[in-house]
C-alpha cells in the first residue's frame, strides 16, 4: 500500500513493522520515523488503526488462556536448545 505521497519512510515499510510498532518492539528511531510517518499520512494511521483494534479484540477475547505447565517447559526446553545450537553453529562467510 501506498499513499502516493513521498515520505521520509516508505508506506510499505512503515506498515510491514506495524505490529512491531504496536507491539512496542521497534528499535527507538524506527519509533520515531513510524510515528512521524503515521503523523503524516492519513491512509497508514487509518490501516494502523485498524491493527489496533484487532490486536485489543484478540486480547479481549484470547488473553486470559495460558498455555499448560508441560508445554510451557517443552518451549523452554527447545528454546534453549537451538540458542546453544545457534551459539555453536559454524558461519562462514559468504
Amino acid at each position: 500500500m501506498s499513499c502516493g505521497d513521498a515520505h521520509e519512510t516508505d508506506c510499505r515499510e512503515v506498515l510491514a513493522e506495524v505490529y512491531l510498532y504496536l507491539d512496542l518492539e521497534c528499535a527507538e528511531e524506527r519509533t520515531i520515523l513510524i510515528r512521524r510517518h503515521l503523523d503524516e499520512c492519513s491512509p497508514c494511521l487509518r490501516e494502523y488503526g485498524i491493527e489496533q483494534e484487532v490486536k485489543a479484540l484478540v486480547a479481549r477475547c484470547c488473553g486470559n488462556e495460558t498455555a499448560p505447565a508441560e508445554l510451557r517447559e517443552r518451549l523452554r526446553l527447545r528454546i534453549a536448545e537451538l540458542v546453544i545450537e545457534t551459539e555453536t553453529r559454524e558461519y562462514l562467510p559468504d
